[in-house]
């Protein structure tokens, strides 16, 4: 794979708090050349995972977004299984990190780690 500047953009959404949290990783690594990277990949109890990592590189097929400095990533094989997601992110007692409300998903695991 090759990098590339020859971008699409893509139908995911980052939410504003989500936003934030991830400006706050960046700064906490000390680096503002990172973008978020969302995957979708073979696995799981349900068939797909999610996955979301900071990633530097642009590869061919990639599809950006840039939400008030913050750069969401797709690869062209994820893009079609993500369109119409929502990346929040919940800190409450109950629960916290990164969550995905997938249109696409007709299914999930209990645990909400995959989805069909």
């Amino acid at each position: 794979m090759t990098e590339t500047t020859d971008t699409t953009t893509h139908g995911v959404e980052l939410t504003a708090v989500a936003a934030d949290k991830v400006r706050t990783l960046l700064e906490q690594e000390g680096r503002d050349d990172l973008r978020l990277r969302v995957a979708v990949q073979p696995g799981g109890c349900s068939g797909l995972i999610y996955q979301l990592y900071f990633d530097e590189r642009l590869l061919d097929g990639d599809a950006l977004r840039d939400f008030d400095g913050v750069e969401v990533v797709v690869d062209r094989m994820s893009v079609p299984y993500l369109e119409g997601a929502t990346i929040d992110f919940a800190d409450t007692i109950e629960k916290q990190g990164f969550t995905i409300d997938n249109p696409n998903a007709g299914s999930s695991c209990a645990c909400g780690g995959s989805f069909a």
